[in-house]
C-alpha cells in the first residue's frame, strides 16, 4: 500500500476529515481494535470513469428485474455494521470505532450517504461514501446475497451522473472493481481530477431515491454513448 502515511494523534472533526478529502488525503485503522486513525495518499489512486463503467448482461437482468429493492440513505448503522463483517478475501475489518464516529457524524451532515439493498425487509447489500461537490469518495461495501453490492454500485453510478459528478474515487483497484471499468491514475492526474470536481455544483438525489432498474440501466447506456 504506497503513499503517505502519518498517525493521527489528535481527534479529528467531520470538518478537517472533509478538507483532508479535498487535498487528497483519506483516513484508515490498522484493525477495528485500533483506536487509532492514520493518513493515507497513495501514489496509484484507484478511479471508476463513468463513460467506462462495465454491467455484465447477467447482471443487467438482475438490475432491470428489480430483484432487490434500492434505498438511498435510509439506515447508515446497519450498513457500516454490514462492511464491518468478515466476509471471503476479507477477514478482518479497518472499520474502528472511530471511523464509525466520523462517518456517522458525516451522515447526519449530509455528506456521507448510503446506497442499501433490500430484500423482503432485510439489508443484504450496501456500500457507504462521502459526497464534496463533484467528486464521491467510495469508502466500504459488503454483500450478503449474490449481486446485491454490484447493483448497488450501478445504482450509485446511476446517480453520479444524473446528479453532475464528475469523479468517483474507488481508492485502490481491486479484482472485484476492475471488471466494472475501475482504472489506476497518477496521484498528481488523480488530484487535477480531483481540483475540477470541487468545482462542481451537484444533486445527489438528482435521481430519484426509487429510482427502478429500467431506468439506471437507461442512465448508464445514454451515457456510454455521449
Amino acid at each position: 500500500m504506497a503513499g503517505y502515511k502519518d498517525d493521527i494523534v489528535m481527534e479529528i472533526t467531520p470538518q478537517v476529515l472533509l478538507k483532508a478529502y479535498a487535498c487528497g488525503l483519506f483516513p484508515m485503522a490498522e484493525s477495528a481494535d485500533d483506536p487509532g486513525l492514520f493518513w493515507l495518499e497513495p501514489e496509484q489512486r484507484g478511479i471508476l470513469p463513468f463513460h467506462a463503467f462495465h454491467l455484465p448482461r447477467r447482471l443487467k437482468r438482475t438490475i432491470r428485474n428489480d430483484i432487490f429493492e434500492i434505498r438511498v440513505s435510509t439506515d447508515f448503522q446497519r450498513v457500516i455494521d454490514g462492511c464491518a463483517e468478515p466476509m471471503p478475501g476479507r477477514q478482518k475489518t479497518w472499520i474502528n470505532r472511530e471511523i464509525r464516529r466520523l462517518y456517522g457524524e458525516l451522515f447526519d451532515m449530509g455528506y456521507c450517504h448510503t446506497v442499501e439493498a433490500w430484500q423482503e425487509g432485510d439489508l443484504v447489500g450496501g456500500l457507504y461514501g462521502v459526497s464534496l461537490n463533484g467528486a464521491f469518495f467510495g469508502e466500504s461495501m459488503f454483500t450478503f446475497k449474490t449481486d446485491a453490492s454490484k447493483v448497488c454500485l450501478a445504482h450509485l453510478v446511476a446517480r453520479l451522473i444524473v446528479g453532475g459528478y464528475s469523479l468517483l474515487d474507488t481508492q485502490f483497484v481491486t479484482d472485484h472493481l476492475s471488471k466494472f471499468g475501475t482504472l489506476e491514475v497518477t496521484q498528481s492526474d488523480y488530484n487535477d481530477r480531483l481540483s475540477e470536481a470541487l468545482k462542481l455544483e451537484t444533486d445527489f438525489y438528482a435521481l430519484p431515491s426509487l429510482a427502478t432498474g429500467h431506468e439506471v440501466l437507461a442512465v448508464l447506456e445514454n451515457n456510454r454513448t455521449l
